[in-house]
């Protein structure tokens, strides 16, 4: 079990390599990487139920990366939790590496495939009914966008998880207030995402995204019931977190990190594994 001080290192740690794979393949996106790495640790680290030696556990808690283009993130997570060797990160998005730009089936740990927005969390309704008609306690847990929202696949998900009453699927939203091309508000703004949630029969949390005890507290409180309300955690971020010339961005959005922003980023995260 990690304690809150070693898992805030190591989310620094999945910072600088998730940031170190993109500047050697030169492309990626870096923002909402960083926004989401908080969130990954805790799941990875203290709450998913998972066995890096038998990635296909029936049992094993589902997590699907709806907002695909962070897979640097899940995939630094993964294999610093041991799903693969950390070096092989260093073949991100090469034709001959099984991580590419978002995940997918062929990875140890991945549940899903993503890169198109707004799909993953109907994929997670389904996973959430195939327990209940096995009759298995396995819960999932869905990281969407909060620009990704703007997909309309999502609504139909939230209808329908709420009326199957799915009680053991989790929403997690990485609320980071930025897009490709500018905040949220700027592009669609679409008010007060709880009270939606709560409108469409929710369990709603709301928390900040960085803070490892809260996170863990939260995660922890989750409702048991299989067939109670679904639960959304809105999670509030900062697209870039942890690196001070990204933080709240846009234009970091997608991009990579050259040579003398790579020694800034080892200054301020402290450095990693790769």
């Amino acid at each position: 079990m990690y304690s809150v001080e070693e898992m805030k290192k190591l989310a620094n740690v999945i910072r600088y390599d998730t940031l170190k794979a993109i500047h050697v393949v030169g492309s990626g996106h870096p923002g909402g990487c960083l926004s989401a790495v908080d969130i990954l640790t805790v799941l990875y680290f203290h709450t998913l139920r998972i066995d890096p030696n038998n990635p296909k556990w029936p049992e094993r808690d589902r997590f699907l990366l709806s907002k695909g283009h962070a897979a640097p993130a899940l995939f630094a997570t993964l294999a610093h939790r041991g799903f693969f060797d950390i070096h092989e990160l260093l073949h991100l998005r090469l034709h001959d590496g099984r991580l590419q730009a978002t995940p997918n089936l062929k990875i140890p740990g991945a549940d899903s495939v993503s890169g198109s927005l707004g799909q993953n969390l109907s994929i997670g309704v389904g996973y959430a009914l195939a327990a209940r008609m096995d009759h298995l306690d396995y819960k999932t847990f869905v990281m969407l966008g909060d620009g990704e929202m703007e997909e309309g696949q999502n609504w139909e998900a939230i209808m329908s998880a709420s009326a199957f009453r799915l009680g053991n699927l989790i929403g997690i939203l990485d609320n980071n207030h930025v897009q490709m091309c500018g905040t949220v508000e700027e592009i669609l703004p679409y008010g007060c995402m709880a009270d939606k949630f709560r409108a469409f029969g929710w369990h709603v949390v709301e928390v900040n995204g960085h803070d490892i005890a809260a996170l863990i507290e939260v995660f922890d409180a989750l409702p048991t019931q299989p067939d109670g309300a679904p639960t959304i955690i809105i999670a509030d971020t900062v697209k870039g977190k942890g690196v001070s010339f990204m933080e709240g961005k846009a234009a970091w959005h997608g991009g990579s990190p050259d040579t003398e922003q790579m020694k800034q980023i080892e200054l301020e995260l402290g450095g990693g594994t790769l």
